[in-house]
């Protein structure tokens, strides 16, 4: 079961994120049949009596079919936003980095296996070059992977 619910407020929601980038480039997922387009980072939901870090192992396996090490916690994310229905949400999410390996970085764009809704896509955003493109989280244009950079805290209100 996923940690995600409702209130009389809204939805709560606990998730995860992993950000994977080579170079310039971020790996980000799409789903073309959402009604507006936009990217989002590579996760998805932590499930009830799941630790934070076997939820990114899962998600890693099923959107990447690929297992690998994680890197460290590199930022906490804190977004309320509304959602296409108006839906109020009070969202958690922890990104981390991975440790880079010639796997990870041979991902091609491309169908992600067994998840998510039929047409679910991934691809390598150029960061340089990303103009008018709608990415979530949006500080993953500025966000720094190096060890130096610890863990970051940020509060979005949409």
């Amino acid at each position: 079961m996923d940690c995600t619910f409702n209130t009389e407020l809204g939805k709560f929601n606990y998730r995860v994120g992993v950000i994977i980038k080579n170079g310039s480039k971020v790996l980000m997922a799409r789903n073309p049949n959402e009604k507006r387009m936009f990217y989002y980072s590579v996760g998805g939901r932590v499930k009830f009596g799941e630790s934070m870090t076997d939820a990114v192992m899962r998600e890693l396996r099923e959107e990447l079919g690929i297992k690998c090490e994680i890197d460290r916690l590199v930022c906490i994310h804190e977004n309320f936003f509304s959602d296409d229905d108006g839906i109020p949400f009070h969202e958690i999410s922890c990104y981390f980095s991975v440790k880079q390996d010639p796997v990870i970085l041979s991902v091609q764009n491309g169908h992600l296996t067994d998840h998510g809704p039929e047409g679910e896509y991934l691809e390598w955003i150029d960061l340089d070059n990303c103009e008018g493109m709608t990415l979530y989280p949006e500080f993953i244009k500025s966000l720094d992977l190096s060890s130096e950079g610890g863990c970051v805290h940020y509060i979005t209100r949409e």
